[in-house]
């Protein structure tokens, strides 16, 4: 496996976070990376974030959103976080992508929680059509858990 840096960007294009993962897989319109949670504890209400997680990512080069799968230090899954996001920027060690502050909750057992609508609304750095390419994805991401699409296909 290859080292890769991620970079998350805000609506305005500036660098919020970054940090390391490691290729598992290229796909035709993207990647899939592995990452640990190295930070400490987040607490996020429906799930926390703690030192050791695992991570399994998917970006896209072609699709408003990435998918992370988290799973536990002990392998048990904790569910998937999901941004609604621009397409993502892809080179030989990198990922970038702008976030859409949009994101989806994923429970183990496939129930959904849409999170931060109001962020969303709010935002008057996105335009238009950025608005309903984000609402777009996270309509298509909703279908992709009810007819348990991958990566949502172990779910009962």
């Amino acid at each position: 496996m290859s080292r890769y840096i991620v970079r998350k960007l805000n609506t305005v294009g500036v660098e919020v976070v970054s940090y390391d993962a490691e290729l598992a897989e290229r796909l035709p319109d993207g990647v899939r990376l592995h990452a640990t949670w190295t930070r400490g504890p987040l607490a996020l209400g429906y799930t926390t974030f703690e030192t050791g997680d695992h991570f399994t990512e998917w970006f896209y080069s072609n699709r408003w959103y990435n998918i992370f799968q988290i799973h536990a230090a002990d392998s048990t899954l904790k569910g998937w976080y999901c941004n609604v996001a621009e397409p993502a920027t892809i080179t030989a060690d990198s990922v970038t992508c702008r976030d859409l502050l949009l994101d989806l909750w994923v429970s183990p057992e496939g129930q959904t929680q849409v999170l931060d609508e109001d962020e969303f609304a709010a935002d008057a750095t996105l335009d238009i059509q950025t608005r309903l390419s984000a609402q777009n994805a996270l309509a298509e991401l909703i279908e992709c858990v009810q007819t348990r699409a991958a990566p949502f296909e172990g779910l009962p």
